[in-house]
């Protein structure tokens, strides 16, 4: 994407061809062409609408690196065509850093045309058929979803550039050079009676000839891949039912050696083209309210399909869950267990266990109350396998303890919300939140002095809401409490404020009063208060005019005073 620089003080023509220029998206949604007769009238052949907004900021006080006065310029436009094709254009336009910048090509573009039980997607669109084969890559091509109406089929098909060549520029760090990448995938699947079975198919493929010279220090290579998976549902007995999958992946990392077709799909040629396998399962029993799962995951290590931008992959998952709702589905109660490892080769030179465990319970006994809880225990188990220590061993018993380590993670959250005393004429909410974290790490079965972390946190609110007047009241009290090492650090604090509508709501103003005191190991470090004044006028529904003033006194420990004074107006125009 190219830019141009305009410094400030750019004319007065230079900023309209910014505005025009300026950056801007485009982004279809889905165009049914099925009824479009009945859609089609004088008043929605096309329709504009968007809007345009302004900000200044003002700043007056000790901070020097914030600058005194700062401009924001931003809008959108949306064109809308028989109110089923939208294509949206937008700008953003200030004096940050002292110049402008935009981009001067519009960078994106789909179509998704639908006719009936076909849907279409064109330009630059991304489809997902697998998470083992095609999972959500953008490609700039063509591709199509088929849903016959009377049929248990469906059927999804693509074709396009996944990436395109760019050539290696040293004057450009940030660039990465790649291979022009092309690629086309079907997928079928087949769903009735309980049972469901389907195919997927990718393959992708570099032109090794688009490109002209890249250093081999980047280790860039044309790739070649294959990628295929098959998934199936099963309805075993009455509530339990079965769903699996399987992928395989066949991947070719340098095209200029392995230059030969295969004389067989899955053959392996030479030792830069591999074979990958992937397979996951689930069981799933409802039996009453009860409901039950069991899952499994096995990647293997380096599993890749060109399809996907990021694969996680040697790993073998277990995983347990189990939910049920009591006291008439006003409880509800849902836990869950996990275990994980890597290494699945035995080739690694470390050993990585994970094992996760979680209960969350919502209870909600009217519109009144709402209650949530939850805890999770997350413990990670390595095992280094040091060469030294190694060679050097005597017996099979030494360094058991010395090259095991395991990290050790609690989260628990409590969350209540309650309304009471609610009337024509006024309410009351309060509620209050409760978390706390907790990470260790453990040597052998010693957690060491300063080797630990936790977090403590507590928030609570109260409003009265005076509902004739349109006048809300609120206060709060904030307190966190953590100790990281040998360090404590305890920060509370509370807030007052108020908020009214005014002039048949046209109006909206509210001033708010919040302080903040830390210390640090039973010493005072700082304290900040904050004083916020804000209002915001509706005129004709279509234009609003706001004002932010914010006035923020800031006491630290051994160092001199600072008070700033931010006012921030806004004009903003949707039409």
């Amino acid at each position: 994407m190219s830019y141009r620089m305009f410094k400030t003080g750019t004319s007065t023509a230079n900023i309209i061809v910014l505005i025009l220029c300026a950056s801007f998206s485009l982004n279809a949604q889905q165009v049914r062409f099925d009824n479009l007769k009945e859609q089609y009238n004088k008043d929605n052949i096309l329709k504009i609408n968007g809007g345009v907004s302004t900000n200044a900021v003002f700043y007056s006080g000790d901070n020097a690196r914030l600058n005194p006065f700062t401009w924001i310029l931003s809008g959108n436009v949306n064109l809308s065509f028989f109110s089923q094709l939208n294509l949206p254009f937008s700008f953003n336009l200030n004096n940050l850093g002292g110049n402008y910048t935009y981009p001067t090509m519009p960078n994106r573009l789909s179509l998704h045309p639908a006719y009936k039980w076909v849907a279409g997607h064109i330009g630059d669109v991304s489809m997902s058929f697998s998470p083992y084969t095609l999972n959500g890559h953008q490609f700039t091509g063509a591709g199509a979803d088929l849903t016959p109406e009377n049929l248990p089929v469906k059927i999804s098909v693509m074709y396009g550039r996944l990436l395109k060549a760019t050539e290696y520029n040293p004057e450009e760090r940030l660039s990465v050079p790649s291979y022009k990448r092309v690629g086309y995938g079907a997928k079928a699947l087949y769903d009735k009676n309980n049972i469901s079975f389907g195919m997927t198919f990718f393959s992708a493929c570099d032109n090794k000839n688009s490109l002209k010279i890249i250093p081999d220090s980047l280790n860039i290579t044309p790739h070649k891949n294959i990628a295929m998976s098959w998934e199936t549902g099963i309805k075993l007995i009455k509530n339990l039912t079965f769903s699996a999958e399987y992928g395989i992946s066949l991947l070719t990392r340098d095209m200029r050696i392995d230059s030969n077709p295969r004389p067989e799909i899955l053959a392996v040629t030479d030792a830069l083209s591999s074979t990958y396998h992937a397979l996951r399962a689930s069981l799933n029993y409802q039996l009453g309210k009860n409901t039950l799962g069991f899952g499994y995951e096995r990647v293997d290590p380096d599993y890749q399909s060109l399809g996907a931008y990021y694969f996680t992959n040697d790993l073998e998952n277990f995983t347990l869950n189990y939910a049920r709702p009591f006291f008439n589905d006003k409880l509800v109660l849902a836990a869950n267990a996990g275990l994980q490892h890597d290494n699945l080769n035995n080739n690694k030179s470390a050993n990585t266990q994970q094992l996760v465990g979680a209960v969350n319970l919502n209870y909600n006994p009217n519109e009144q109350l709402n209650a949530s809880a939850s805890y999770s225990n997350f413990q990670t188990y390595t095992n280094i396998k040091s060469q030294f220590d190694y060679i050097n061993e005597i017996t099979d018993y030494d360094n058991l303890d010395t090259l095991d380590f395991t990290q050790l993670s609690q989260n628990a959250s409590l969350s209540v919300n309650w309304t009471f005393n609610k009337n024509e004429s006024k309410k009351h909410n309060l509620n209050f939140n409760l978390n706390y974290q907790e990470a260790a790490d453990k040597h052998g079965e010693i957690i060491g002095t300063g080797a630990a972390s936790r977090f403590y946190n507590f928030a609570t609110n109260y409003g009265l809401y005076f509902v004739p007047n349109n006048l809300q009241l609120n206060t709060s009290i904030n307190l966190t409490y953590n100790t990281v090492g040998f360090d404590n650090m305890l920060t509370y604090g509370p807030s007052v404020g108020a908020s009214t509508k005014l002039f048949d709501k046209k109006l909206t103003t509210g001033l708010s009063l919040a302080c903040n005191i830390s210390m640090d190991t039973r010493k005072w470090q700082n304290s900040i208060f904050n004083l916020r004044w804000n209002a915001t006028y509706v005129i004709l529904k279509k234009h609003n005019l706001s004002l932010v003033m914010i006035n923020q006194n800031k006491n630290m420990r051994n160092r001199k005073a600072m008070n700033d004074l931010t006012s921030t107006f806004s004009y903003m125009y949707n039409f």
